[in-house]
């Protein structure tokens, strides 16, 4: 994860928000905290308004009413260029008529710096963040890795407080998505203060955040770790998106097109990545949709390369499904119709066994060419 779990050192938090601002005919409500060396993710579908609420925090649109607090002191009041916010807008958004160089110079020159120091601080950060990017390109010339690239740089240019992040892959091809993930990975765990995630992907929020907040239609539905939020989703959004089964381990190859991933708590059998060497490759996250884990009260037959018994740890009933915690190596998550649940006399403490197929494993590897999510 990007930081440490939870609010700043000495439990102070460095940024609150309690919000209501007006969309249409809808108003966004909102009230969360973002602790030093703590990402929070702002998860939610198109429209939920998770844009809407960091465009209020950095004072791009008005607020109806509410609060926005950083170290004690009130900012709701400040203009935008006043609030020590540094913001890469979804789809890499820079000025079309200033190079690379200038972009990411603008907010240094915007807050009284001498052109020479603003040009050398935004050679440093392009070196950094940006390499092989020509600084005396205009925007339109780059692809959309390269521009969410430099918007990274522009935001940091200023040395902000707050670091806020809109939808940073959206735009990005998935060749270069895993390169991208890698960087904004290393950016949000360097960065000293509170950095906001706005992502309508629940791997971006399960994989770089410390704490998510759930929004849906303008409201919150739930806050929580990425851990508390898998395990114990509340909404159906919530448990379709975010309640996944995750696994972080090392790669291995085992045959033709198949490898294991030892996680630390348990191995199981995936697709090898195209496009990837065939060698052991450290830190590999892999995905499963509960769905995608079929129940048995004894031990399957099949094709299933996944076959694994566990103690049933809770039974949550959504609607006319059942979420399914099993205490196995690894752990799963099971998503069953209630009525799979009563046939089967599923329990709390009751066994069961668990079987998936290796192909239903969605990897990501972080190096290489290849992001197969």
């Amino acid at each position: 994860m990007a930081g440490s779990r939870g609010p700043a050192e000495g439990g102070s938090t460095v940024l609150e928000a309690a919000i209501e601002v007006p969309r249409g005919d809808v108003t966004v409500a909102a009230a969360f905290s973002a602790g030093h060396d703590e990402t929070v993710a702002l998860l939610g579908p198109n429209g939920a308004g998770k844009t809407t609420i960091v465009e209020a925090i950095a004072g791009l649109v008005p607020t109806a009413s509410g609060t926005i607090v950083l170290d004690d002191e009130p900012i709701h009041d400040l203009p935008p260029e006043r609030r020590p916010i540094g913001i890469a807008f979804q789809d890499g958004v820079l000025f079309p008529h200033l190079s690379v160089l200038e972009n990411v110079a603008f907010p240094v020159r915007a807050r009284g710096a001498r052109p020479r120091a603003a040009r050398a601080h935004a050679l440093e950060l392009l070196e950094r963040l940006a390499p092989g990017i020509d600084p005396g390109a205009k925007p339109g010339t780059l692809s959309g890795g390269a521009r969410q690239r430099v918007a990274l740089a522009r935001a940091l240019a200023g040395t902000p407080r707050v670091l806020i992040l809109d939808e940073p892959l959206s735009a990005v091809d998935v060749s270069a998505r895993a390169e991208l993930r890698a960087l904004l990975r290393r950016t949000l765990g360097s960065f000293d203060g509170p950095r906001l995630l706005v992502t309508h992907d629940p791997v971006e929020a399960m994989t770089l955040a410390d704490r998510v907040v759930v929004l849906e239609g303008g409201r919150i539905t739930q806050t929580g770790t990425p851990e508390e939020i898998r395990d114990a989703p509340r909404t159906r959004y919530a448990a379709d998106l975010v309640g996944m089964n995750l696994f972080v381990g090392r790669l291995m190859p085992l045959e033709a097109g198949v490898g294991v991933l030892e996680a630390a708590d348990g191995v199981v059998t995936v697709p090898w990545p195209e496009g990837v060497a065939v060698e052991p490759i450290d830190d590999v996250l892999a995905t499963l949709a509960p769905a995608d884990v079929a129940l048995h009260a004894a031990r399957p037959e099949g094709s299933a390369r996944n076959v694994i018994q566990g103690v049933v740890e809770e039974v949550a009933i959504l609607g006319d499904r059942a979420r399914v915690r099993l205490n196995g190596s690894p752990r799963l998550v099971a998503e069953i119709t209630t009525g799979s649940v009563a046939r089967m006399a599923i329990r709390t403490g009751g066994a069961v066994w668990a079987s998936f197929k290796a192909v239903e494993i969605h990897l990501m590897v972080e190096r290489g060419p290849t992001d197969t999510l």
